[in-house]
């Protein structure tokens, strides 16, 4: 990277989301391949991450959440784009679907999957933050809400 690049991660938002044993995720198109990812996207200018997270989930799934807790603070470098991603993960709660929600494009739509049906289906996996992200919620690691402060 030359003095006068300046280098920009792409800050984004995801979140776990179990309901009796499955997790919810969103099956969606990344170059006209089918591909599984959770609830996620990128945080837009003028939003914190829990909005993000909100927004992202619902524009992806049709789902209202509501967060728990921060699970985890993610770096990821794309192996292909040498591209980096800060990724806040999030635990949250699934409230309800709007049936009629208007989905973001490309996506296929939302499914329920156990951790075994996402492990089985590995190759279609976005990131290997989905699964690691599920294992470490397994595990019971947690961080309260108010660790993120919002100075704007």
């Amino acid at each position: 990277m030359s003095e006068d690049t300046i280098w920009k991660p792409h800050v984004t938002v995801a979140c776990v989301i179990e309901q009796d044993g499955r997790y919810l995720v969103v099956e969606e198109y990344v170059n006209d391949e089918p591909m599984l990812n959770q609830p996620a996207g990128h945080v837009e200018e003028g939003e914190n991450p829990l909005q993000a997270a909100i927004r992202e989930t619902l524009e992806e799934t049709g789902w209202d959440i509501e967060l728990m807790s921060l699970l985890g603070i993610y770096r990821w470098v794309h192996p292909d784009k040498q591209e980096t991603f800060f990724r806040f993960t999030f635990i949250a709660r699934a409230l309800q679907q709007r049936l009629n929600a208007r989905l973001d494009h490309g996506i296929i739509g939302p499914l329920w999957l156990t951790e075994d049906e996402i492990q089985a289906r590995h190759a279609q996996l976005r990131s290997p933050m989905i699964l690691q992200s599920i294992r470490e919620y397994k595990s019971g690691i947690s961080y309260p809400l108010s660790v993120l402060r919002d100075m704007a």
